[in-house]
């Protein structure tokens, strides 16, 4: 199936997960296995009580495959609960 998107795109990934310090780390290492060189912005914000992170990162995707590899790993993670 052919993507939607032009690449390379800037791409906005949001992770949701337990906070923690594991998260973020768990997360960036993932972006960097599959993006090493996309130099991404990556924001977290906690939720009121503190018990969720959001995390956004937006990168340079080069391709859709890239994309999914990222997708299929955040999705494999214990520490996220959600990737959007």
């Amino acid at each position: 199936m052919e993507s939607p998107l032009t690449f390379p795109c800037i791409f906005p990934i949001k992770v949701i997960g337990i906070a923690g310090e594991r998260l973020e780390a768990e997360v960036t290492a993932i972006i960097d296995r599959h993006a090493p060189c996309a130099d991404p912005d990556i924001s977290v914000r906690a939720s009121n009580r503190g018990k969720y992170l959001a995390i956004t990162i937006r990168l340079r995707a080069e391709s859709r495959q890239q994309l999914d590899d990222i997708y299929r790993d955040l999705a494999a993670c214990k520490q996220v609960l959600m990737a959007l």
